[in-house]
């Protein structure tokens, strides 16, 4: 709770700065900037200035950040790869989306960076808001995750500058060390249910 809390007067700060014109308002909301900051580094051990910092290059209005994951199946396994920003541990591919870029463009984009391979988008399989999730790291913003069935359209499994191996799994043989802070493991599991079965509707919190 004091993480959504501590998002909620960050976000608040940020869009009252976007929109005053009246300087004490501003000096308020700075102070807000930073209470939220010292709420996330009380219960995270990170160091306030840093969160001080991250929360004072945002700017306009607040919206959740946007990230994407691919889910590529091979007949019946799933594509993993080691990301190495998390120990060398396994994820679908991914990342946030770029200004520009569609949903679509965007997962296939991470997908290409991090296993090379060519992919097309063609099932938006859930839209989960990463807070009502039990990710193992918290994180300072609100992060929405759009997960996409994708097929294969060209290219050859090969590690990126974010990755260390790259791996196709049948879903008896999920990894246990991914990186959490990711995804999980029910959220694979999800996928392989929607590859199953393409008539199920697009899940969403």
């Amino acid at each position: 709770m004091w993480l959504l809390w501590a998002r909620e007067i960050q976000a608040l700060a940020q869009t009252g700065l976007a929109f005053t014109r009246d300087q004490y308002d501003r000096e308020r909301y700075q102070r807000l900037h930073t209470v939220a900051a010292q709420i996330i580094a009380k219960h995270t051990g990170l160091d306030v200035r840093d969160i001080d910092m991250l929360f004072s290059q945002q700017a306009g209005y607040a919206t959740p950040k946007l990230g994407v994951r691919g889910a590529v199946f091979h007949d019946d396994r799933i594509l993993l790869v080691r990301e190495t920003a998390d120990e060398h541990r396994w994820s679908l591919p991914g990342g946030w989306a770029d200004v520009n870029e569609s949903p679509s463009d965007a997962v296939a984009r991470e997908v290409r960076e991090e296993s090379g391979l060519e992919v097309r988008a063609n099932k938006l399989a859930a839209v989960w808001d990463r807070s009502r999730h039990p990710h193992r790291r918290t994180h300072p913003f609100q992060v929405w995750r759009l997960f996409f069935l994708c097929e294969i359209t060209g290219g050859e499994p090969r590690t990126g500058p974010e990755t260390s191996e790259v791996r196709f799994f049948a879903e008896h043989e999920l990894p246990t060390d991914l990186s959490t802070s990711r995804v999980l493991l029910a959220q694979i599991r999800r996928m392989f249910e929607h590859r199953r079965r393409p008539d199920l509707p697009t899940e969403f919190d």
